[in-house]
């Protein structure tokens, strides 16, 4: 399956294929109904993926014409090197394409694009209950130890 897969730059024209994709991410992460993000949110993300200002980007993985998955990632500053970090944020596959290489063909091009712009790194964390994802990421990069935490504003 690895060979038919495609990954690319994220298009505008891709919009209707990419919002169920970005909804079934959000309702893996328990956005959805009453809690799902507003459409404004939704709308603003989008829009950033293709503003020349912005550090956020976008990458589909395609197969026979259809995106069967997304990697969101953005580049930033840190205060331990000279070039950017990059921060691979979403990453989502279709369930009928899990554990067929989609997830690893998107980390490896966020990897590709993240050297490319000069980053020394590229970083990324999910839920502890997300088993399926931690067997690939256990083979993709190393542990680090650090825990995430975090304070709603």
């Amino acid at each position: 399956m690895r060979s038919e897969i495609k990954v690319r730059s994220i298009e505008q024209r891709d919009f209707r294929q990419w919002k169920p994709l970005w909804d079934g991410y959000n309702a893996f992460y328990g956005r959805h109904g009453a809690t799902a993000l507003p459409d404004e949110v939704t709308h603003r993300t989008w829009s950033r993926f293709f503003d020349g200002y912005e550090p956020m980007h976008a990458l589909v993985a395609e197969r026979e014409g259809q995106l069967i998955g997304l990697v969101h990632y953005l580049f930033h500053r840190s205060t331990i090197s000279i070039g950017p970090v990059c921060y691979l944020q979403d990453l989502f596959t279709l369930e009928s394409a899990r554990g067929k290489g989609v997830g690893r063909a998107l980390i490896e091009d966020v990897c590709r694009c993240a050297g490319r712009a000069g980053a020394s790194r590229v970083y990324w964390h999910t839920h502890a209950t997300n088993a399926t994802a931690r067997t690939l990421y256990d083979k993709v990069a190393e542990d680090t130890g650090f825990v995430v935490y975090r304070k709603t504003l």
